[in-house]
């Protein structure tokens, strides 16, 4: 069919094209949400693994103070470092 003349929709055609771009206008404000949400989780993540890395340094830091501390030359050097650490703790 040709038309040479501007087409007119008709009332249902008007009414199944508002719904349409309610949907998708709706569908467009949805992903907006879901995709912030997204970045938000994945933030968190990060937050969450450079946490577990600090706790895996820390504890890998204590384990070689015990492991120095094992020998008498050790044990001045685990104080010192308990000292040090201390220290440190009170300038954050």
């Amino acid at each position: 069919m040709l038309y040479t003349e501007a087409m007119e929709l008709s009332t249902v055609q008007q009414i199944i094209l508002s719904i349409l771009a309610s949907a998708l206008a709706l569908f467009l404000v949805l992903s907006i949400i879901a995709v912030i949400m997204v970045i938000q989780f994945i933030k968190k993540l990060r937050l969450i693994a450079d946490r577990a890395e600090k706790v895996i340094q820390s504890a890998e830091t204590v384990g070689t103070i015990f492991k120095n501390a094992a020998t008498p030359v050790g044990a001045f050097h685990f104080i010192q470092k308990v000292v040090d650490m201390a220290i440190n703790h009170k300038k954050k």
